[in-house]
């Protein structure tokens, strides 16, 4: 049952698009921080914008774990910010040339050895600082 999750994992690895889709049910959804994927056409932007801001971005597996249909992975995730990447609000970050490296957990459900649903969680803002990027610190007395 890992078997689909480890394809996954090479193929994103590898930026080859095609396998990463063979990878998912067609009723997949997938869900990361910054957004949700409810179709395969959704999964494949993603993926795509995320490559295209980070043309080197790989995978490091740590540690699997697989229960019943669900597996979890413990992974780090680390590139190179050299084009622009939606940020969260629909803003555009363009290049800054910084590299980051995060460890992120993805949580799967498989059916019929294909991924049926996928949370990826990684700290959003350790990435936003490593891009040089700062959050506004603004209070709000009123709550």
């Amino acid at each position: 049952m890992t078997d689909v999750v480890d394809r996954l994992i090479d193929a994103l690895n590898n930026h080859d698009l095609d396998a990463v889709m063979r990878c998912y049910r067609p009723d997949a959804v997938a869900t990361w921080p910054d957004m949700e994927a409810c179709n395969p056409q959704e999964i494949s932007s993603y993926c795509t914008q995320t490559w295209e801001a980070f043309p080197n971005l790989h995978f490091t597996p740590w540690e699997k774990t697989a229960c019943g249909d669900a597996i979890a992975t413990e992974m780090v995730v680390c590139g190179t910010q050299t084009g622009s990447w939606l940020l969260v609000g629909g803003e555009v970050l363009e290049a800054t040339g910084r590299s980051v490296s995060a460890r992120c957990s993805c949580f799967w459900n498989v059916a019929d050895d294909l991924i049926a649903s996928q949370r990826f969680y990684y700290d959003q803002l350790q990435i936003y600082a490593q891009l040089g990027m700062r959050l506004p610190c603004v209070f709000d007395p009123s709550g």
